[in-house]
């Protein structure tokens, strides 16, 4: 698999963001079940080209999960510039779950994979734990939301609502209910 950071050649470059759109797309339909064969189809190249990309399946997975964190990263980057903590917090769990609602294959790959390669991602989780335990020290302090929250309890929340807008067919439009319910619930004022 060419390295992340070594750029490609125009031409490469585009068949991989083929092949990462075409696995987004599939993943999301069929989750885990989704074929390289299919993917490779779907993104109008041949197999040998996704594979000379992804040699496996876990790889794709873990490449498509670390452009996620990428992102999720941004996402934290942004709400920690703002300054009052308690709209910081409530920014990155607001904004990070919208991310994960228009992208059904980062739902499941964060639901939990046996193919995804997490050791691989410890940069992009780094900067982003780092971050959200930022935000999530300055709301506390800031007594905006209760003191027993701590980073470890995020994923948890996330994926509660997420797992609400993955296993209801159609996705669920309720999702920003349940996570007014839980922001609510963890709000000290």
């Amino acid at each position: 698999m060419p390295e992340p950071d070594r750029p490609l050649r125009a031409d490469a470059r585009r068949n991989r963001e083929r092949i990462m759109a075409s696995a987004g797309v599939l993943f999301a339909r069929r989750g885990r079940e989704a074929q390289m064969e299919e993917i490779a189809a779907h993104a109008g190249l041949g197999i040998g080209t996704l594979y000379r990309h992804f040699p496996t399946k876990q790889d794709l997975l873990t490449a498509m999960v670390r452009e996620r964190f990428r992102g999720m990263a941004d996402i934290a980057r942004r709400a920690a510039e703002i300054s009052d903590p308690g709209e910081a917090f409530e920014t990155l769990l607001r904004d990070y779950c919208e991310a994960a609602d228009g992208d059904s294959a980062f739902q499941l790959a964060l639901m939990g994979s046996e193919e995804i390669g997490f050791e691989a991602l410890e940069d992009q989780k780094a900067e982003f734990a780092d971050l959200t335990a930022r935000i999530i020290t300055r709301a506390v302090d800031a007594g905006h939301i209760r003191a027993d929250f701590t980073l470890d309890d995020f994923p948890v929340l996330t994926s509660g609502v997420m797992s609400t807008m993955y296993f209801k067919p159609g996705g669920n439009p309720d999702w920003r209910r349940h996570l007014e319910i839980v922001l609510t619930g963890l709000r000290t004022r």
